[in-house]
């Protein structure tokens, strides 16, 4: 299928420099005000484009397209072979809820689905993952595992400590993992990870890993985010390199597959000594929210099982779920 003139533009501008508006239309095959449409589009879905007068419109800062084959070439040999398909679509609801669909995916494969733009991106607890176009990377990653594996509740606590290797060794600041689905950088979010499964007892689990990492999320965006509550940074802040972005989605497939056999094998237990270093909560004041329940006390880390141990007046509590925050030093 044709891309959307949209997308087009996108990837005609990529390539740097100033793009007039006359060059674009004859490129495509379109009308001048086509193109105007499209840019004004792309401007309302937060992608910085700069428009200066005899010169055409030109990108704020490199943005590269997402693209499945340089995604797939990018990806370690030994993982290739478990990557049944990978796809990148322009716009839909969510990446999530379209791999949930899937009924087909064979046992120990992944499908692989990125999105430019979500409409309806989703993160925990029913929230909305804010994304501006070209400045992060949305991706899910459906698994069929064949049967239901040991600390299945924990995967997102293994999903964590492979992202974290994806995205370290890019990063001047040290990624830490907050309890139970979040990459942070010094008390700011980086990511998320929003788990979803289709499962039968004794029998096959699919799972949908949802990832949102922020990229260069631009000023724009960074105060739409922390006008929600959340304090956002992106891999640019922390000293990354943002253009290539299908490089990053091909290092965070790769961790992730990998981590999903070994996980499928050995549960949470290959994962958890490098989770409780990255632990972004140990040792600080605490209050978890869940349902209607609030627990306040110190975090102590995680069990075996990934639950989340707090320490309270009243002892130790092992808290399986929960909104986390964390509360001022008295």
């Amino acid at each position: 299928m044709r891309s959307p003139l949209a997308a087009q533009v996108h990837a005609q501008l990529s390539s740097g420099g100033f793009h007039s508006g006359a060059d674009l239309a004859r490129r495509l095959g379109v009308t001048r005000s086509a193109i105007w449409k499209a840019v004004r589009l792309l401007k309302g879905l937060g992608l910085a484009v700069q428009a200066v007068r005899n010169r055409g419109y030109r990108l704020a800062a490199p943005c590269e397209p997402l693209d499945p084959e340089q995604i797939r070439a990018a990806l370690r040999r030994a993982v290739r072979e478990h990557i049944r398909r990978i796809e990148v679509v322009w716009s839909l609801a969510s990446t999530n809820a379209a791999l949930l669909e899937r009924t087909d995916v064979p046992r120990g494969t992944a499908d692989v689905l990125l999105a430019e733009h979500q409409s309806a991106g989703r993160g925990r607890r029913g929230r909305t993952w804010l994304a501006p176009l070209g400045g992060a990377i949305c991706l899910s990653l459906g698994w069929s595992f064949p049967e239901v594996p040991r600390d299945l509740a924990a995967l997102g606590l293994a999903v964590g400590v492979c992202a974290r290797r994806a995205l370290g060794e890019q990063c001047r600041e040290s990624i830490q993992l907050k309890w139970p689905n979040d990459l942070t950088i010094a008390d700011r979010k980086l990511g998320g990870i929003l788990i979803e499964m289709r499962a039968e007892s004794g029998g096959p689990a699919y799972v949908v890993i949802g990832l949102g990492i922020n990229v260069a999320l631009g000023k724009r965006m960074r105060e739409q985010v922390q006008a929600t509550g959340t304090l956002p940074t992106d891999l640019e802040a922390a000293g990354a390199d943002p253009a290539p972005r299908n490089a990053i989605a091909a290092d965070l497939v790769s961790e992730i597959v990998a981590g999903l056999a070994r996980f499928q094998r050995e549960g949470l237990r290959p994962f958890i000594e490098e989770w409780k270093q990255s632990d972004a909560l140990r040792g600080r004041p605490i209050s978890v929210h869940s349902g209607e329940a609030t627990t306040r006390g110190v975090a102590r880390g995680i069990d075996a099982s990934g639950a989340l141990l707090v320490e309270t007046p009243h002892g130790l509590r092992k808290l399986i779920s929960g909104e986390v925050s964390v509360r001022p030093r008295a």
